[in-house]
């Protein structure tokens, strides 16, 4: 990975931060409890009411996934 593409994304993601504090925190909360065969939730409400909803079930790659993430930050 490029070094300035990891400057350019931690500085994304701390304005993110900024703007939405509560995500890192349910994130942070969230990550005690999640485990191989979890099921995470994610539901989008548009504007205009239009609703948006998937789910998906967590295996031993996701938090591989998740750790090696972890480990880049």
């Amino acid at each position: 990975m490029n070094p300035m593409n990891v400057f350019k994304l931690k500085g994304l993601l701390d304005r993110f931060k900024v703007n939405h504090p509560k995500v890192p925190l349910f994130f942070k909360a969230a990550a005690g409890t999640v485990q191989e065969g979890s099921i995470i939730e994610i539901k989008i409400v548009s504007p205009e009411n239009k609703t948006i909803i998937t789910n998906f079930k967590i295996n031993n790659e996701d938090i591989a996934l998740v750790n090696e993430l972890k480990d880049l930050m």
